[in-house]
This record gives structure tokens, sequence and C-alpha cells, in this order.
């Protein structure tokens, strides 16, 4: 969910060959949210192997993370480690969702009703810890590095970005921009083409790219008064004051000056306090304690989880693996030319 900032900020669409030689922190529970939502059969019923687990997150983080790398880009997952205890209550809205779609899906399913069902499915998401285990051993078999947070992911990821150890963040989510990284990347790792809900109609998905330093010149705004702004739209950590949209916390934030300014003249009671969310996050919960490094693929391993364990078809997982180590052959070659050529 996290704060939704779509009609405030200013984007730009390109391509994942645009991004080549970039290295990326993905924000792994945001996208395996998103596998598990899209990778599904007509019906909404998510990919399974023969002994009914599900395999909507392998084929996931697999297939897609192929893409990127076969595109030059270098992918780092980062993924959350305990939530704050202020998400206690999003946490819980969250799941009640999950069950109240899960009930709407067999409803649908019931009256044969195929595009509802699979609306209420995807609704329906829900992650398990055996999931993350079995994405993180699958990551390390590709030699994809992948980072612990101690907290919120994409804290950790934003944290990472404005170190300089990765370029931007990807999240379908707009908070890394509170937590002060300096890009966004949405729509990374589902590009392609997305069927529009209760339509037969197909759109292409491009990644899109925010800026946070050019979008705050363009806004005339802070860091600091984004997240006031954030704030009166609704975080993961409070809920939005009503009445409050895009444009009306701009205009007061500006006004104002500041989100305290904007609480007290306006009466507004907000719990917890602003103090409490602008520290999660200006202040987050983050780590030193990691490292970015990129290895070999362990085919055999790689196989043997999805292969031997869940049954994916050899063949088309030998074929992606083809496919990077052709980039890789490609760009070793184009690298050898331009040594020699420059001598």
């Amino acid at each position: 969910m996290g704060v939704n900032l779509r009609g405030l900020l200013s984007f730009r669409q390109i391509s994942l060959q645009e991004l080549s030689g970039r290295t990326i922190a993905i924000d792994a529970m945001n996208t395996l949210y998103q596998f598990l939502a899209i990778i599904r059969q007509p019906d909404g019923t998510s990919l399974m192997d023969r002994r009914g687990n599900i395999t909507s997150h392998l084929s996931g983080v697999f297939y897609r993370t192929i893409n990127l790398l076969e595109a030059g880009i270098k992918p780092v997952y980062v993924f959350d480690g305990e939530p704050p205890e202020l998400k206690s209550e999003t946490v819980e809205e969250r799941r009640r969702i999950r069950q109240e779609a899960a009930r709407k899906w067999e409803e649908a399913l019931e009256r044969g009703d195929l595009e509802e069902a699979r609306k209420f499915a995807q609704s329906s998401t829900s992650l398990t810890d055996e999931m993350v285990e079995e994405s993180k051993r699958l990551l390390e078999a590709m030699g994809v590095p992948y980072v612990q947070a101690p907290s919120e992911g994409e804290a950790q990821a934003s944290y990472m970005a404005r170190k300089g150890d990765v370029w931007g963040v990807a999240s379908q989510d707009y908070d890394s921009l509170l937590y002060n990284s300096p890009y966004l990347v949405r729509n990374l790792t589902i590009s392609g083409r997305r069927k529009l809900p209760g339509k037969n109609v197909y759109v292409k998905v491009e990644p899109e790219l925010v800026s946070l330093d050019e979008n705050l010149r363009e806004l005339g705004i802070t860091r600091e008064q984004l997240i006031g702004i954030g704030i009166l739209l609704g975080t993961d950590y409070n809920e939005g004051v009503k009445g409050i949209g895009v444009k009306t916390a701009l205009k007061l934030i500006r006004e104002k000056g500041s989100i305290e300014k904007v609480v007290e003249e306006k009466k507004i009671v907000l719990e917890p306090s602003v103090e409490q969310i602008k520290q999660l996050f200006l202040n987050p919960k983050v780590t030193d304690d990691y490292e970015i490094r990129w290895k070999p693929v362990d085919r055999d391993k790689v196989f043997s989880i999805l292969c031997d364990e869940h049954d994916f078809s050899r063949e088309r997982v030998q074929k992606a693996l083809e496919r990077v180590r052709e980039e890789e052959r490609t760009r070793a070659q184009s690298r050898l030319e331009q040594f020699f050529g420059s001598s």
C-alpha cells in the first residue's frame, strides 16, 4: 500500500535498456506480492507444482530476474525485517482485506465469474515465511545478492541508494522517496503487457523513473515537507486526514511551511503523533551489515530448486539461463573491443 503520491510527482517512462549497467535495490516483499498477485491461472488460482505447493513467486523471481540480468541491470533484493510497532494496525488491516477477498473469490468461482474471481484472487494474496526463504534460496543459486533489512525493506534499500551502494530503488510504492532514495523505478519487475480489469484489452506497461531531487525542485518543497504531505495523505503508520487529497495537502504544506503548523492551525488530531511518524522516515532502522556481490550461477542448484523440487520445465529453465550466458558473452566481447579499439 504505502503512501499514494501518484498525482503529485512527475515521472518519465524508460526502457529496461536505459537502466543497463545500473545496480538497483528491489523491494523484495513488494515484488513477491506482485508476482503472487499477477502470475496466476485464468480463474485466479496460483501456479502450483504437482504436490500443491504455490510456485508463482519462484516463477516471478526466476524469469523476471533473468529479464533484468539480460538487460544488463544488476538487481539486489532487499527483504523486510520486523515492522515498526506503529505499523501493526496496517498489517492487521491488510490481513482482514485478504481474508475478505478470499471469501469473495470463492463466491465468484461458484458463480462461474472468472473475471471477478481473478480480481479477488489477486487481492487475497498471502506471502508466507516459507515462500520468502524459497525465494532467497533461488536468488543464491542464481548468484544474485540479497540484503536482509532489520526493519522496513524500503528504508534499507533507500539507505543503500543514498550511500551510493546502489543507484536507486525499485518498488510499486512511493515510500522510498520519503526514505530519501534519489531514484524510484516503478514497474521494473512487471513491465510488459497487462490486461485491463473488466476488459479484453491489453496495455503496455513500461518502467517509470521518478527522481526525488527533480520533483522537490519542481514542487518547491523539501523532503521533510514531502513527508508532511505523505502524513496528510496517509502512510503505513497513520490514516490520512479525511477530505485532504494530493492538491490540498501540497497547498497546505506550501502555505504553512510544515506539517506541524498545518496540524496545529487546522486542529487536526493525529495518532500516532507527527513526530513519531516523521522519525520513522527520517531515522529508520537500517544496517551497514551487508555485502553486494554477484556470483556465477549455480546451474545444478537452480535446476534442483525449480525442476526437481517444483516441477518447472527443465527445457524452459535451460533456455532462460542460456539467455543470461549469451548476454554476459556479448558484454564481455564489447568490453574487449572497446579496450583494443582505444589502444
